[in-house]
């Protein structure tokens, strides 16, 4: 573990941590992760980002880097979904990191403003991410050159749209996500297990995205819970998340769920990482080796006219 890792588990673990515990106010946590991004966070020379509105409510912010010397392909696009507990992160708090996942994987990004609880709770959030999945249908990408992705409630929301569309549309080439949440229920046995070692989320915090996000609507509904949905065919997957966190058996149950389904999986396990720790790019140099692992990945899935890869999970592992 680099330095930089240990300090930013430390950072994370004695002062974001205690103040996620204490943050109520969905507004403050906006306005304070925006101030993180802005300040703390950083993208790669070169990044070029477009906000375009798709419909009268919702708005995407299209992202690559070195548009003029690199053009990234017409015909393929990454759909990402950010995270931010359903409530807070937008685009712009993610920009700088989707810019680097840009620079590595030569692709355009589409990154959807979707609406935030509790102003919009679920299934606003749902219903935004798939409305701009058909966007990009309508607007001439086929679903075998379109690859969606995201993290924490974004990775959820990844699961959400395949679980909505799945016998409805046409499936994307593949999907990944960054410590995706899938189960409403909070029944993963790693909420418990990891509630101490865990240097970022707090496990007693569970009752925001029930309040806000959920309010009145059953966790039991498969667009809130994508582990529910059965699954027919699904495309290629990627996960990765960290061993020591609450959110682990999400990754590891929907890798299961995928695989029974007659899916191909990838896991990327990590021994002791913050959560999403890969939006610490350019700070950290496992966010770095974090992100580049998912880039190949879309390369890949993108580069071959059919997914090459073994239906058993990859596990990578690293100090």
């Amino acid at each position: 573990m680099s330095l930089r890792l240990a300090a930013a588990k430390l950072l994370s673990r004695y002062l974001l941590k205690p103040r996620l515990r204490r943050l109520n106010n969905p507004v403050t946590a906006r306005r304070e992760f925006e101030f993180a991004a802005d300040w703390f966070f950083r993208a790669p020379p070169f990044a070029w980002y477009r906000e375009v509105a798709l419909t009268d409510d919702l708005d995407v912010l299209w992202i690559e880097t070195r548009p003029a010397t690199r053009p990234p392909p017409d015909d393929q696009v990454i759909l990402y979904l950010h995270g931010g507990g359903f409530t807070a992160g937008s685009p712009w708090t993610h920009r700088k990191m989707l810019a680097r996942l840009s620079w590595l994987t030569g692709r355009r990004i589409c990154a959807p403003n979707y609406r935030k609880a509790p102003e919009h709770p679920f299934p606003a959030a749902v219903q935004d991410c798939e409305a701009t999945y058909k966007a990009l249908i309508e607007a001439g990408y086929l679903p075998k050159n379109i690859i969606i992705g995201g993290d924490s409630a974004g990775g959820g929301l990844t699961f959400s749209v395949l679980a909505c569309i799945n016998g409805q549309l046409p499936l994307p080439r593949a999907v990944f996500a960054f410590s995706p949440i899938v189960d409403l229920r909070f029944r993963s046995p790693s909420f418990e297990e990891n509630r101490h070692k865990d240097s970022l989320l707090p496990f007693e915090r569970r009752d925001l995205v029930v309040d806000n996000y959920l309010r009145s609507a059953s966790a039991d509904d498969v667009a809130a819970s994508p582990i529910l949905h059965d699954f027919n065919a699904p495309p290629p997957a990627f996960f990765q998340f960290s061993s020591t966190e609450i959110l682990r058996d999400e990754s590891l149950r929907m890798a299961d769920r995928l695989r029974a389904a007659g899916g191909m999986v990838e896991l990327d396990e990590w021994p002791d990482a913050p959560h999403v720790w890969v939006i610490l790019d350019g700070w950290v140099p496992e966010s770095r080796t974090a992100l580049t692992r998912a880039a190949d990945f879309i390369t890949r899935q993108f580069r071959d006219a059919t997914p090459t890869e073994s239906s058993a999970p990859r596990r990578h592992v690293c100090a």
